[in-house]
């Protein structure tokens, strides 16, 4: 009888193990399955475009003709203006003489600033940043144009043509862009930003 007793005992501790068992399998098959999810912040990128804007002005001389009288400096201020929101840009003037002018007693000088681009007479550039406003730069040193207190009546008879000078302005966006000569190629004389303002000495 005792021993029937165990038997029982034990087959009921093995039962309830087992169910125990049962259970626990049945919580982990039977159960909602929690994924783990996470989201970012929202990022927006609003795109605008670029511009670089350019004028070319002159106050002097006035009407843009000027008398060459020995020892007599002739007042002449073309300007190049970078405006306002404009983007880095290469800058270039270009200066064009037409006529006659006697050497080393009609003279000028580029201003300070700007670097004789290799291998293009006459033209010349400036590295310019981003414009928060307008910005000026001279084209002429000094603004003048020289002449000698040298320049004789005899040297003036010999002008076969009225000496001219005409002032070109460029602007070529710097972005991806290394180097003068590159973006002087990208140039095209017809665009509306090439301001020129055709001037007498």
């Amino acid at each position: 009888m005792k021993n029937h007793a165990n038997r029982h005992s034990v087959s009921s501790k093995a039962f309830a193990a087992v169910l125990a068992l049962a259970l626990v399998l049945g919580c982990a098959l039977g159960g909602t399955v929690a994924w783990l999810v996470a989201n970012s912040d929202t990022v927006t990128n609003t795109f605008t475009y670029g511009d670089i804007n350019i004028a070319l002005t002159e106050t002097k001389p006035v009407n843009r003709e000027a008398k060459i009288i020995p020892g007599m400096n002739i007042e002449k201020d073309p300007k190049v203006t970078v405006k306002a929101n404009s983007e880095a840009c290469w800058l270039f003037v270009k200066v064009e003489e037409t006529g006659t002018f006697v050497d080393g007693k009609v003279t000028y000088s580029i201003a300070d600033g700007w670097t004789a681009l290799t291998g293009q007479p006459g033209v010349y550039y400036r590295e310019v940043g981003a414009a928060t406003a307008d910005t000026d730069f001279y084209a002429l040193k000094d603004n003048v144009v020289k002449v000698s207190d040298r320049l004789t009546k005899e040297d003036i008879k010999n002008i076969t043509t009225k000496p001219t000078l005409t002032f070109t302005a460029y602007a070529v966006q710097k972005d991806g862009i290394t180097d003068a000569a590159t973006a002087w190629a990208k140039v095209n004389a017809t665009s509306s930003t090439t301001p020129t303002t055709p001037t007498n000495p």
